[in-house]
């Protein structure tokens, strides 16, 4: 028997089989680099609680400030997630048979805390502290959005590491008055840059370069 010889259009195979690697590794290194971003995966996420409680309507229509509820967020690192009476003060009295408000009864009648879903969960390694940032003028929708609109509140910014240090190179933008902090509506009434600078001063903001003592934040 006479030795195959292969077509001279296979010789181009080797190219095309290279050529097809390479798109392909370039493939899946995009894909996993977008899948897994901050954007992806974070981005959107608004988990729904065991209580249906609308910010939309608390904050939103009823003016509701961010600080009944979250009452250590302008000393403390960590904003506090109100405790089963606070809700008792209003709803002890209103809507009180409500279904919606079943959990809520459950959790002071069981003496038990409400299991609410963490919506912003930065990684362990993460320290972030909510005074430092309410203090020097960042306000509330700067990191979170217009939550007063919000039904189900959703994360709407990365949180990632970059987007923290775009902030703190250029902080100007989402710097306000300490009395707006908490007014997610809140507009300013001249020239946001010339503002911003104000405040920056105002605020003792110093530029990254001598960021390098923690206690011009952490004071």
């Amino acid at each position: 028997m006479g030795r195959f010889v292969f077509p001279t259009w296979t010789n181009s195979l080797r190219t095309v089989a290279g050529v097809g690697a390479a798109a392909g590794t370039g493939y899946v290194v995009l894909l996993v680099a977008y899948g897994a971003s901050p954007s992806t995966t974070d981005v959107g996420y608004g988990p729904w609680q065991p209580v249906a409680y609308s910010h939309a309507m608390h904050v939103g229509e009823l003016g509701t400030d961010c600080r009944y509820c979250h009452n250590t967020v302008e000393t403390a690192a960590r904003a506090a997630i109100p405790p089963t009476q606070t809700c008792l003060n209003c709803h002890a009295t209103i809507l009180a048979d409500s279904a919606k408000m079943l959990p809520v009864a459950q959790s002071y009648a069981n003496g038990s805390p409400i299991s609410w879903v963490r919506v912003h969960d930065l990684p362990d390694y993460t320290y972030f502290d909510h005074g430092a940032h309410v203090q020097r003028g960042i306000g509330c929708v700067s990191c979170h959005g217009r939550v007063d609109r919000m039904e189900v509140v959703a994360q709407v910014e990365t949180l990632s590491m970059g987007w923290c240090l775009d902030c703190h190179r250029n902080p100007e933008p989402n710097l306000r008055p300490l009395s707006e902090v908490m007014n997610m509506a809140w507009v300013p009434n001249e020239d946001p840059t010339v503002l911003g600078k104000r405040l920056r001063g105002q605020y003792d903001i110093r530029p990254p370069a001598q960021l390098t003592d923690c206690s011009i934040c952490h004071r």
